[in-house]
């Protein structure tokens, strides 16, 4: 079966963490949206069907069409192999991803606090006060819990998120890792010394033969700011 995958062309944003699915599971997929006529074709399905996806990214498996990065990963997890096998695996997994998705609007927040619709200009103030905040609170938040999960997986021996093997909330856990990386180069630094098994499953994704062949394939669109992570230098505390 060929996976068709719709999400924006030119940003990552929530659409790589299916694709990074995707390619270490070696799937057959379209991303649709970057060939031509995609883009019209990606409003036509949000706007017609019986289960309309409210925004992208949703990926068509044969006759399903699903919508919500979370959901369209705990579809490819049981699938391709990218998920623990039993029911609660798959529901912790499952979890983790869902906490990952909390995680992402927040670092979202830190450059667009006020509303989406307005330029990053229009609320520079507000958005150097959210990402000092989400520095020096949430992220090590954040961060630490994840590396407490890591600490507490004695099957994977701090190497994975759930069990012995690689699953997506792997995957997912090296995007946010690799992003904030991005958008705050100084701070990461230090962020990264306090969660070093983090660090660790960033570093082993990206050595993995089919992620590290993605990455350095025009596949990977580049971090930009048009996406969900943004170098601004005046919002990154060193």
């Amino acid at each position: 079966m060929r996976y068709e995958l719709y999400y924006w062309d030119g940003i990552q944003g929530r659409g790589e963490y299916v694709r990074l699915a995707l390619e270490e599971a070696g799937a057959d997929y379209v991303d649709v949206a970057r060939g031509k006529g995609g883009q019209a074709k990606m409003t036509k399905l949000m706007q017609s069907g019986g289960t309309p996806s409210f925004a992208p990214p949703f990926l068509k498996a044969g006759k399903l069409l699903i919508g919500q990065t979370a959901n369209i990963l705990l579809y490819l997890g049981e699938k391709e192999g990218l998920a623990p096998k039993t029911e609660a695996g798959r529901l912790w997994t499952h979890q983790l991803q869902l906490t990952i998705a909390d995680l992402v609007v927040e670092i979202h927040d830190t450059h667009h606090p006020i509303a989406s619709g307005l330029y990053y200009e229009d609320q520079r103030p507000e958005a150097k006060r959210r990402a000092a905040d989400f520095l020096a609170q949430r992220a090590p938040k954040y961060l630490g819990y994840f590396e407490q999960v890591l600490k507490a997986n004695q099957p994977g021996k701090g190497k994975h998120l759930v069990g012995a093997r690689a699953t997506y909330a792997d995957l997912s856990l090296f995007q946010i890792v690799a992003g904030l990386r991005y958008a705050f180069p100084k701070a990461m630094k230090k962020l990264e010394r306090k969660f070093p098994l983090v660090a660790g499953v960033h570093d082993a994704v990206a050595s993995r033969p089919r992620i590290r062949a993605y990455l350095d394939s025009p596949r990977r669109i580049p971090f930009n700011e048009m996406g969900i992570f943004r170098h601004y230098p005046e919002l990154d505390a060193g």
